[in-house]
């Protein structure tokens, strides 16, 4: 009996390390990542300041900055990374039907018997068993059902098509796109040149989004890690070299270079892990055990647009006040996010196993793993934002204020930051929570099944979204022409927050039943901790004066450590956790230190 008990607990044990290891290798490549995107930052501003020059490309970097977010960091990796989860799971005889999860009664009952699997699920209309033919998910033989390298052969060469045709559209149609942005932009003859250069990165983007979220479904985190620093490599070597001659231009061709240096990162390991890159005939055997519903895929991609629409308000309306309101905007957005990007790392690792449990049919695992990562960014992104409330103009100016840039740019640059942050809780939850809420439905069904038709609850994050960016666009007319650039940063915080809060609510209605007093106790836990915070750091930063330098590292040191002791104080668990593990874990180890000397005496 204790054996079996045993088991359990192992398995969990092992589990949260192979969690923790691939949120090391995730966070340390993203560091790198970000720090080279930081000196991409820092090189732009001193080559070229915050001008009407920078305007023109900071328009034309709208079409990367939603390739990135449509291809690589949401839709596509909100449908693939269920799609091959489902597909793993068939291959192992786990596969459930993925159109039983939302609202279902109870966990689905899988059973595999002889190379199928059957899903029992209670619903609303009575019991639905859906039997999938599974296999192996290694090398494929004759006659060996192999779903992830049918999924492959039958999504990749169409995707790549489709996005090689958008690239040549968008190229082609720069002008009008530019004129739509940013209507009242000083210079668009240089945003047209510089966005048809960065059109250039939608098919290589899409590979990437493509490639990542096979990886990261078959637990493989250091190639999905690795590419935004090849990413900004890229266009770090293409900008230094170049800006003397081609301005800024340069770093629209940087874009461009490093977003393919990102797809010839993921080549190798996606060929040698997710079932190969080689052509390969599929049977009619093999193409009737593959569905994909092309409907799934429209929620998907409108909530993304709609979610990168924030920053077409922003850049439309800012076209219209003074030169250089974009680049203030730009600016403080790239350095805010820092926090969210850290905390959002978090879902980024723990996506595959929420996808892996609901395609399994495990909604309890599925909703103790959202609850845990609700909580986990939260106490990052708000220990961040802590630090940049307080120490903002000091922050900037470390980081920007040099050549082109003055202390003007640094003055307004801190400001729409401060107000830029309010929204960072409200961005993060909103990536936390839309990852599963489309997991539940995937758009793949295999062995037979069919793939997921129509649901209402399908457009949920896109109406929230909706009402979001509503808010945004209003709140952004009303105040900019009087309060510029702080009022769209504040128009951007109010919007997306109402749709962190209406995620919150809906994703219920998809089967996962979060316990919403639990989760909102721990932000409230956690605001209260950055709110402590935030008065000690800027009062630590205010005792070393006008250099940024110590200003920065004594206030971010002591915001850091205030958030963590009062988020203890007052008992949150994503606090106390893991201090509680790291308390554990140095005794063992000294224990084991003791141990080892008396043996060596």
């Amino acid at each position: 009996m204790t054996i079996t008990a045993s088991r359990p607990a192992a398995a969990h044990r092992r589990k949260r390390s192979v969690l923790a290891r691939a949120f090391g290798i995730t966070a340390l490549l993203s560091a790198g990542g970000s720090l080279l995107g930081l000196l991409r930052d820092l090189l732009l501003a001193r080559y070229f300041g915050a001008d009407q020059g920078t305007d023109a490309f900071l328009v034309s970097w709208t079409v990367p900055e939603t390739a990135a977010s449509v291809l690589i960091e949401d839709a596509m990796a909100f449908l693939m990374v269920p799609a091959f989860s489902l597909a793993i799971a068939a291959g192992t005889g786990a596969a459930t039907d993925a159109g039983a999860v939302p609202g279902a009664a109870a966990k689905p009952v899988v059973a595999a018997q002889r190379g199928t699997v059957s899903a029992v699920s209670p619903g609303s209309s009575g019991t639905t068993v859906t039997t999938v033919r599974t296999g192996s998910t290694g090398s494929t033989g004759r006659g060996r059902a192999n779903p992830v390298a049918d999924l492959v052969a039958a999504t990749l060469p169409p995707l790549a098509g489709l996005l090689a045709l958008i690239s040549a559209a968008t190229l082609i149609g720069a002008p009008l796109l530019v004129d739509l942005l940013a209507p009242g932009l000083a210079d668009p003859g240089l945003a047209v040149v510089c966005t048809r250069l960065t059109a250039l990165t939608i098919l290589p983007f899409g590979l990437t989004g493509y490639l990542s979220a096979g990886l990261r479904a078959h637990q493989r985190f250091t190639g999905p890690g690795a590419i935004y620093i090849a990413y900004n490599t890229g266009i770090l070597a293409v900008m230094m070299l170049l800006h003397g001659s081609l301005g800024v231009r340069a770093a629209a061709g940087g874009v461009a270079f490093g977003s393919v240096l990102m797809t010839a990162v993921l080549l190798p390991p996606f060929s040698r892990h997710c079932a190969g890159l080689r052509p390969r005939r599929r049977t009619a055997r093999g193409a009737a055990a593959l569905a994909v519903s092309p409907w799934a895929l429209l929620p998907i991609a409108l909530f993304t647009l709609m979610r990168q629409s924030q920053v077409f308000v922003e850049r439309y309306l800012a076209s219209s006040l003074a030169p250089g309101t974009i680049s203030h905007l730009n600016y403080a957005e790239k350095v805010a996010q820092m926090a969210m990007t850290l905390g959002v790392m978090v879902c980024t690792v723990t996506f595959p196993v929420v996808a892996r449990a609901l395609a399994e049919g495990d909604l309890d695992a599925a909703r103790e793993r959202v609850e845990k990562d609700l909580a986990l960014v939260g106490a990052v992104v708000l220990a961040g934002t802590a630090v940049l409330l307080a120490c903002a103009p000091q922050v900037v100016a470390l980081l920007f204020q040099r050549g082109a840039f003055t202390a003007r740019d640094t003055a307004a640059t801190a400001s729409v930051m401060r107000v830029y942050s309010l929204g960072l809780l409200g961005q993060a939850m909103v990536g936390t929570l839309v990852r599963p809420f489309f997991s539940t439905r995937p758009a793949v069904a295999f062995g037979g099944g069919t793939a997921r038709t129509r649901d209402r609850s399908d457009w949920f994050p896109l109406a929230a979204m909706g009402l979001g960016l509503l808010v945004t666009g209003v709140l952004g007319v009303v105040t900019a022409p009087r309060y510029g650039a702080l009022g769209l940063a504040a128009a951007n915080a109010a919007g997306i927050t109402l749709t962190a809060a209406l995620l919150l609510v809906g994703i219920r209605a998809r089967g996962v039943a979060l316990r919403l007093r639990p989760v909102l106790l721990g932000q409230a836990r956690l605001l209260v901790a950055a709110s402590v915070a935030t008065v000690a750091a800027y009062g630590a930063a205010a005792l070393v004066g006008p250099l940024p330098l110590p200003a920065v590292l004594l206030g971010g040191l002591t915001g850091v450590v205030v958030f963590v002791l009062t988020a203890a104080a007052v008992g949150e668990p994503a606090v106390t956790a893991p201090l509680a593990r790291l308390v554990a874990r140095s005794r063992t180890r000294g224990r084991q230190d003791q141990g080892e000397g008396r043996h060596g005496r």
